[in-house]
C-alpha cells in the first residue's frame, strides 16, 4: 500500500504537467505572438527535458538505495516531487517574467524527473521485495500501477477544473490541481515513513553481500546484457502510455470530435480500467511465465494498433472512448503488466535498485519521453497517412520489444541471491 500510494502520488505530479503541457502551458508560458504549434513542440521539449532527467536519477537513488536500503531514497523522492508540484501551482507566466517562465519550468522539470527516477525501481522494489517469489509479479504490479491511478487523478482534477470559462480556467483553475498534490504528499510521506525497510536487502545487508563499491559499475560490467534488454522492452509499452496521455488528448480535441474537458474524462475512464488491467496480465506472468505474456502483448499491440488509431480518426465519441480502452487497458497494459518483475528478476539484491532504475528510465526516455515530439513530427510528415505513420513506428518499436523478451531467459521462479548467476549477464572474469 506504502509503494501504491507513493507512487500514485509521484506520478499524479509528474503526469500532471504531460496532462497540462498540450493544453495549458503553450499559451502561459511562451511569447503570446509565438506560433501555436511551436509553442506546443517547446513545452513538449520541456516535458522531454524530465524524462532525460529520470535516468539520472535512477542511478543517483539507486547508488544509495542499493548501499543504504530503498526506504529513505523513497522518501526523499516524494518530498522532492510534492515541493516541485507546488512551486509549478504558484509560477508566474509569461506575461509577468517573460523568458524566466519557461526556464523556470525547465529546471522545475528536470527536478521532477530526478525524484521519478529514483522513485520507480524502489517502489516497485518494496513491493516485489516483501512477498514470495510466486506473488512477485502481482506486487511489482501494485506498485506500477501507481502510474495509471496518477494519471487517473490528474486527469480527472484537471479535467474538473477544465470545465470552467476560459479565463478563469486560464488564470487560476489550472493551478488548483498542482497545489492539491501538497494533500497527497503529506499522506504518502507518512505512509512511507510507517513502511519497514525491504526484507530482501536487509537479509542481503545482514549476509555481508551488499557491496561499498559503485553499483552503476556493476550493473554495467555484470549485467550487459540484461541492461539491453530491459531498455528495448520498456520502450514501445511506454510510447504508448505518453502517447495516449499527452499527445491524443489535443489530437482529438483539434479534431471537433470531443471538447478539452470530454477527452480528458475519456482518458482519465480508461486509465481507471488500466489499474485493473496491469496486475491481471501481472499475475499471468506468475503462473505461465514473464516472456510468453509479455511476447503475446507484443502480438495483441501489433494486431490492434491501425484499429485503435482508426477508431480516434472516426469522429465519434463513443468510438474515441473505444480507441482509448483499447490502448490503455489492452494495447499498454499486456506488454506493460510484468514489467516490474520482468526487471527486478535480472538484478541481483545488492544491485537491483540501480540495474531496475537504469534500465526502466533509459527505456522511459527513448519511449515515453519522444512520444509527443515523434507523434508531432511523424503526424507532419507530408505523404499523407497521418496517424498510420505513429502506427508504424509503434510497431517498430513493439518489434525490438519482443526481440528483447524473447532473448531474455525466463526470469519466473528464478533466486536472485548473489549466491545465483543473474539471467543475461556476463562473467566479467571471463570476460577478463
Amino acid at each position: 500500500m506504502s509503494s501504491f500510494l507513493g507512487s500514485t502520488v509521484e506520478y499524479y505530479d509528474f503526469l500532471l504537467y504531460g496532462s497540462a503541457a498540450g493544453l495549458v502551458f503553450p499559451h502561459l508560458f511562451f511569447d503570446k505572438d509565438m506560433d501555436p504549434t511551436l509553442g506546443m513542440v517547446l513545452s513538449f521539449v520541456i516535458l522531454l527535458a524530465g524524462y532525460i532527467a529520470r535516468p539520472v536519477g535512477g542511478v543517483l537513488f539507486g547508488h544509495f538505495g542499493d548501499r543504504f536500503g530503498r526506504k529513505n531514497m523513497l522518501f526523499i523522492t516524494l518530498m522532492m516531487m510534492g515541493v516541485v508540484s507546488v512551486v509549478i501551482g504558484l509560477m508566474p507566466t509569461y506575461a509577468t517574467i517573460g523568458i524566466a517562465a519557461p526556464i523556470i519550468l525547465v529546471l522545475l522539470r528536470v527536478v521532477q524527473g530526478l525524484a521519478v527516477g529514483g522513485e520507480w525501481a524502489g517502489a516497485t522494489l518494496m513491493a516485489a521485495e516483501h512477498v514470495s517469489e510466486g506473488k512477485r509479479g502481482w506486487a511489482a504490479s501494485i506498485a506500477v500501477t501507481g502510474g495509471p491511478t496518477g494519471s487517473v487523478l490528474a486527469t480527472l482534477v484537471l479535467g474538473l477544473f477544465a470545465g470552467l470559462p476560459e479565463e478563469a480556467f486560464m488564470t487560476w483553475g489550472w493551478r488548483v490541481p498542482f497545489l492539491l498534490s501538497a494533500v497527497l504528499v503529506i499522506i504518502g510521506l507518512y505512509l512511507r515513513y510507517r513502511v519497514t525497510e525491504s526484507p530482501d536487502f536487509v537479509a542481503a545487508q545482514a549476509s555481508g553481500e551488499v557491496h561499498t563499491g559503485v553499483p552503476i559499475v556493476r550493473v554495467l560490467t555484470k549485467y550487459p546484457l540484461s541492461t539491453l534488454y530491459g531498455i528495448l522492452a520498456c520502450a514501445g509499452p511506454l510510447f504508448m502510455q505518453a502517447l495516449l496521455a499527452i499527445f491524443m488528448v489535443p489530437f482529438v480535441v483539434q479534431t471537433g470530435a470531443v471538447d478539452r474537458q470530454q477527452a480528458l474524462m475519456l482518458l482519465t475512464a480508461s486509465s481507471f480500467v488500466h489499474i485493473f488491467a496491469i496486475p491481471f496480465f501481472a499475475a499471468l506472468s506468475d503462473r505461465f511465465g514473464r516472456r510468453p505474456v509479455m511476447l503475446a502483448g507484443a502480438g495483441i499491440s501489433i494486431a490492434l494498433v491501425f484499429p485503435m488509431f482508426a477508431l480516434f480518426n472516426s469522429g465519434s465519441f463513443w468510438l474515441i472512448a473505444l480507441a482509448f480502452m483499447v490502448g490503455n487497458p489492452i494495447i499498454q497494459a499486456s506488454m506493460y503488466g510484468p514489467i516490474g518483475a520482468f526487471l527486478a528478476e535480472k538484478f541481483e539484491t545488492q544491485d537491483r535498485y540501480t540495474g531496475v532504475s537504469l534500465t526502466f528510465q533509459l527505456g522511459s526516455v527513448l519511449g515515453a519521453g519522444t512520444a509527443p515530439l515523434m507523434a508531432t513530427w511523424l503526424m507532419g510528415l507530408d505523404n499523407g497517412l497521418g496517424t498510420s505513420n505513429i502506427a508504424v513506428w509503434f510497431i517498430i518499436l513493439i518489434v525490438v520489444a519482443g526481440v528483447s523478451v524473447l532473448l531474455s531467459k525466463e526470469t519466473l521462479g528464478r533466486n536472485n541471491s548473489a549466491a545465483s548467476r543473474p539471467v543475461d549477464s556476463v562473467d566479467s572474469s571471463a570476460a577478463r
